[in-house]
């Protein structure tokens, strides 16, 4: 059911600092910032070869990612994405199968502009995934 791994997303304090580490020092291509206020975050992403890595900065106090930095105050992982086909094949064949999607269980678009579901980390072996339909 899941294709390619889509990106790896880091939550960031400081989205500028960690571009510059990526784009700089380690001579990726990255991004310009780009809010996504339905999201609550800032998002940049470091395009590689095969993947992408997206950093995530909390855009306002309410952001999901402020509560993720106040839990990890040097940040980390936040999730993976991984494409699907169809993505409400995809819920519904999860669902089926006892997975629990987050939110009110319909897809919203997200930062490439496409559907994109979470599903919950408990049901992953700890890890929050993100579903985008390629």
């Amino acid at each position: 059911m899941i294709g390619r791994l889509n990106h790896v997303a880091i939550a960031v304090r400081d989205i500028e600092k960690a571009s510059a580490l990526y784009r700089d020092t380690l001579g990726a291509k990255v991004t310009p910032p780009v809010d996504q206020p339905a999201h609550g975050v800032t998002v940049v992403f470091v395009e590689l070869p095969n993947t992408k890595i997206e950093f995530l900065q909390p855009l306002g106090a309410d952001s999901p990612i402020a509560r993720f930095l106040d839990k990890n105050p040097d940040g980390g992982i936040h999730h993976v994405c991984y494409e699907v086909d169809d993505i409400l094949a995809a819920r519904d064949r999860l669902k089926a199968q006892g997975a629990r999607v987050l939110g009110d269980g319909n897809p919203k678009i997200g930062a490439h502009d496409k559907p994109v579901l979470f599903l919950h980390p408990r049901d992953f072996n700890g890890t929050l995934v993100e579903l985008e339909q390629a």
